[in-house]
This record gives C-alpha cells, structure tokens and sequence, in this order.
C-alpha cells in the first residue's frame, strides 16, 4: 500500500525524542491553561481527568503497535518504548494531580485507596507499571534477559486494570469508558489470538 509505504518512510526517518518531547509538552500546556483559567471552574479535575484519559489512550496505542503492523502494515515499533514510558508518566501525572492538587491529605489518600474501589483498581495498575516503567531501558533487558518478556507482560493486566478503573468512576451509564475498556479486551484478544497461532505453528514446524 503506497500510502503506508509512505508512512513508513517518514516514521523510521523521524527521531524518538520527537514523541517524548510532545509528549511532555501536552501536560506542560494544559497546567497553563489550568493556572491561567482555560481549564473552567474545576482545573484539578480537568487536569486529573485529561491524564488518566491520554494515558488510557497511550495504553490502547502500545496495545495496537503489532495489531497495526500485522493487519496494515503500518510500523510503530521504533515507538513502542517510548509509548511506554509515556503511558507511565502520563499515569504519575494523574496520579500525583489526585494526591497533591485533590486530596492533599495524606490520612484520607490512604482512606480511599482502602475504601473505593476504583482507587483501588487504580493503585494496582500502578504498582504493576512501576517495575515496567523502570525496567524499560536496554541495560534491563540485557541483565534481566527471557525473564524481561514475563515482565512486561504484565502491562496486560494494567491496561484491563485501567480500562476497569475509568468505568468505575464514571458516574451512572457513560458509553466512552466502556468503549474504552472494549477497545483494551479486543486487542488484548487479537494479540492472545496471534501468540496462539504462532505457538501452534512452531509446534507443527519444531
């Protein structure tokens, strides 16, 4: 396909610095637009919710990047750390937005996390993506070696973590957070599919 072809092209000849350095911006920008009152009446819970909603993005993105190519053709894997570690910062930034800037109570952020399900769910997608986030680096994957894999693996279970946490806090029926969390399992299928598949095919080969 001349159009992906294209792309392709353009994408291997553009730097990954270029994604992270956007990728920093887009907080930067919208903390002006909070501090100058381009955010409306409640800055703190549009920054809190711009975060987890472009991390769950970035999550879906990552999830796509072989989807993409098998499917399309189109390459990402030049980009596939870099969306992780922007996925991590962007889930900091939601994070640190909830502790600092909405709660600010150290006794009553413990409070919740015990008793609301939905922080719950939160905390534990990020303590899975902690270990990931540090590791995603290639001095990790040389030490760590086939065990690196089986971490980072567990980036599955916080993108269905993620898609859980933001249909729980949605207030009464929202179609946008179970579209959301449909997006995640679907591709989930698809990767699980594809691994099966060539599972079975170095089965019948070996």
């Amino acid at each position: 396909m001349p159009v992906v072809d294209h792309l392709n092209t353009t994408l291997r000849k553009l730097p990954t610095w270029v994604f992270y350095v956007v990728g920093a911006v887009y907080p930067a920008w919208l903390l002006y637009q909070g501090l100058t009152g381009g955010l409306g009446v409640d800055p703190v819970k549009v920054l809190e919710h711009e975060m987890g909603e472009r991390a769950l993005q970035l999550v879906i993105l990552g999830l796509a990047v072989s989807p993409l190519r098998r499917f399309t053709g189109l390459n990402l894997m030049k980009f596939r750390r870099a969306i992780g570690v922007l996925t991590f910062f962007y889930v900091l930034l939601h994070l640190l937005v909830w502790l600092v800037l909405d709660v600010q109570i150290l006794s009553q952020v413990w409070a919740d996390i015990l008793k609301r399900p939905y922080i719950t769910i939160g905390m534990v997608g990020f303590v899975i993506l902690l270990p990931l986030a540090v590791t995603s680096n290639n001095w990790s994957i040389r030490k760590l070696g086939p065990k690196w894999r089986t971490l980072h693996r567990g980036a599955y279970a916080a993108a269905i973590l993620g898609g859980i946490h933001y249909v729980m806090v949605a207030k009464g029926f929202q179609l946008e957070p179970l579209i959301y969390l449909a997006i995640i399992v679907g591709l989930l299928a698809v990767r699980a599919i594809g691994s099966g598949r060539s599972l079975l095919r170095k089965s019948v080969h070996g």
